[in-house]
C-alpha cells in the first residue's frame, strides 16, 4: 500500500513539473514579444507596385536591407534611410525628377533683324574627290666607277589615282570642317625607272679601230636587255644605188656599212647600241655589233644585219635570234 502511495505522488510531481516549464515558455515568449513588437509594413515601388512584409525592424534602412530591395541611382525613398518608420507604416519608393532650373534674366529689346542675324545656317555634305598619287623614281646605277656615265629612262613613272570621300561642314556655306570617311585606290602609281649606266662612246671614237673585244668592254657592268628579235640580212646591193654614187654604203648614221659590225634597227633602239646575238658568237666579231642604220621596214621587233653580198644575205634568210641589247 505504501508503494502506491509512492508512485501517485510521483506522477503528480512530474505533471506539476511539466505544466511549470510550460508557463515558463509562455512567459519568455511574451517578454519578448513585447521588446520585439512585430511591424506590419507596405513597400509602395515607382512602377505603383506595393508590396507588405512583417518584420522587427524599425529603421527604413534595415526593413530594405532585410527584404533585399536596393534603391536605383535615379530613385529615392521616403521617409529617409536613416529615419524610423513612422505611424503610417509605409515606406514609398520614387524616381527622381529634376526641376529645372529658371535664371532670371534681364529683358532686353531685340529687333526681329537681330534675331534672324544670329541664326547660324549648318549644312553636312558627302564629297567625293579624286586625287593623285605621286609615283617615285627609282635609280639603278649599273655604271663603272670613275667612268662617264649616261642615264636612260627604262620605265617612265605615271601617277597613281586614288578616291576620298569626306564629310564636309557648312556654317553659311563656308566650309568650317572636312572629315576623311574613306579612301579607295583606283589606280597603283608606277615607278619610274633611271638606269645610270657607262658611256658608250661614238662610233667616230673609234669602234672602228678597235676589236670585237673593245664593243664587250665598253657595256662591261651595264645590264642588257635579252628579247628575241626577227633578225634578217642586208647588203649594199639591195640599196638602190649605183657603186660609183657617193653615198653607196653610207647608212643613216653618216657612216659606211661595215661587215660584221653594222646592224639596222627600229627608231625604239639608239644610235650606237651595242647589241650582242649569240648566234654569231664563231663570226669574226664574236657576234658583237652597232646599231648605224635604220630601214623602212625595220621596225622595234626587227633587226637587219649587213652582209657584204646579196648571196650571204639571201643564204641567212629570216630568223628569230635571242638578242642582248645594251641601251
Amino acid at each position: 500500500m505504501k508503494l502506491d502511495d509512492n508512485i501517485s505522488s510521483f506522477k503528480i510531481l512530474r505533471k506539476i513539473l511539466a505544466i511549470s516549464i510550460i508557463l515558463i515558455a509562455i512567459l519568455v515568449a511574451v517578454v519578448f514579444a513585447s521588446k520585439n513588437d512585430l511591424n506590419y509594413i507596405t513597400i509602395k515601388f515607382s512602377d505603383e507596385t506595393q508590396v507588405s512584409v512583417v518584420t522587427t525592424k524599425v529603421t527604413v534602412a534595415d526593413i530594405l536591407e532585410e527584404n533585399d530591395i536596393v534603391l536605383l541611382p535615379d530613385e529615392k525613398v521616403s521617409p529617409s534611410l536613416n529615419s524610423v518608420i513612422d505611424a503610417s507604416k509605409t515606406i514609398e519608393i520614387s524616381k527622381i525628377t529634376e526641376k529645372p532650373v529658371v535664371v532670371a534674366e534681364e529683358q532686353t529689346s531685340v529687333t526681329t533683324e537681330q534675331i534672324l542675324g544670329s541664326y547660324v545656317t549648318v549644312t553636312e555634305k558627302i564629297v567625293v574627290e579624286q586625287v593623285e598619287i605621286p609615283y617615285e623614281t627609282v635609280t639603278k646605277d649599273v655604271s663603272q666607277s670613275g667612268t662617264d656615265t649616261v642615264d636612260k629612262v627604262l620605265q617612265d613613272g605615271q601617277n597613281g589615282i586614288k578616291e576620298i570621300k569626306y564629310k564636309v561642314r557648312y556654317e553659311d556655306d563656308v566650309e568650317v570642317n572636312r572629315t576623311v570617311i574613306s579612301e579607295t585606290v583606283i589606280k597603283e602609281p608606277v615607278d619610274k625607272i633611271i638606269q645610270v649606266s657607262t658611256k658608250v662612246v661614238s662610233r667616230s671614237s673609234g669602234y672602228r679601230a678597235s676589236s670585237s673585244i673593245s664593243l664587250k668592254d665598253a657595256v662591261q657592268g651595264i645590264t642588257p636587255t635579252v628579247t628575241t628579235l626577227n633578225v634578217s640580212a642586208y647588203s649594199n646591193a639591195g640599196g638602190g644605188k649605183a657603186p660609183s654614187h657617193p653615198d653607196y654604203g653610207k647608212t643613216a648614221s653618216g657612216n659606211y656599212t661595215s661587215s660584221w659590225y653594222t646592224v639596222a634597227a627600229g627608231p625604239g633602239v639608239p644610235m650606237g647600241t651595242i647589241i650582242y646575238i649569240p648566234y654569231f658568237a664563231n663570226c669574226p666579231n664574236e657576234g658583237w655589233f652597232v646599231v648605224e642604220d635604220r630601214g623602212g621596214a625595220i621596225t622595234n621587233s626587227k633587226l637587219d644585219v649587213y652582209m657584204e653580198t646579196e648571196a650571204e644575205c639571201n643564204s641567212f634568210g629570216r630568223r628569230n635570234l635571242e638578242c642582248y641589247i645594251y641601251y
